[in-house]
């Protein structure tokens, strides 16, 4: 059976971390389970020009967001768990409190109950103490919060170096290492215009 990965795509800016995730997936046959949320595809649509349909091309399933009947809202549906890209802070209110009105906040809901794996990408600035403690009691359960930041020691060159790297640190919390992405190996010599300057 293949391994199973639910992908959830919500209203928060940032939504080709979500896309990227889906199509990186792929290089380790994976099943996709997706959920986008409904200001999710609004958000989809207005920076990356896709709708919800142009996603059903790179996902296996696709999942309603108000389908609480579905497969991944129950435990006994094994998946390797969930990548929330990006969370907005209206889902992560939602994980963090228990609130599962809607099918990415219960497919959270059990990832968390069944002891799996759960990455937020969450994406906010400047984060408000009522968010960084969201994230604290979702953190203290296991949860990885995991902001999609940039990367610079792997000398990016364009804006999808920076996604693919982020997307790679992300599947790493599975287990699923690729090296398609440059990653760190160690502290470089120093410049030579900075030889002799004091630590």
């Amino acid at each position: 059976m293949r391994k199973r990965l639910i992908v959830a795509i919500t209203g928060a800016s940032g939504a080709v971390f979500g896309v990227r995730t889906l199509q990186r997936a792929r290089e380790f046959d994976l099943e996709t389970h997706l959920i986008v949320s409904p200001w999710g595809a609004k958000t989809l649509q207005h920076e990356t020009r896709l709708s919800s349909k142009d996603l059903k091309a790179i996902a296996d399933v696709v999942h309603r967001p108000g389908d609480q009947g579905a497969t991944i809202s129950s435990g006994s549906f094994e998946t390797l768990g969930m990548i929330v890209a990006p969370c907005s802070v209206k889902t992560l209110a939602q994980v963090a409190h228990g609130i599962a009105d809607d099918l990415v906040a219960r497919a959270a809901d059990v990832v968390i109950k069944e002891r799996r794996q759960l990455v937020l990408m969450v994406r906010e600035s400047p984060l408000s103490p009522i968010h960084l403690e969201n994230m604290l009691t979702l953190s203290r359960l296991g949860v990885t919060i995991m902001p999609p930041m940039p990367a610079f020691y792997n000398n990016p060159e364009s804006l999808e170096d920076m996604i693919d790297h982020i997307v790679t640190r992300a599947l790493d919390q599975f287990g699923l290492r690729s090296e398609t992405t440059p990653r760190w190996d160690g502290i470089l010599a120093p410049s030579p215009s900075l030889e002799g300057v004091d630590e």
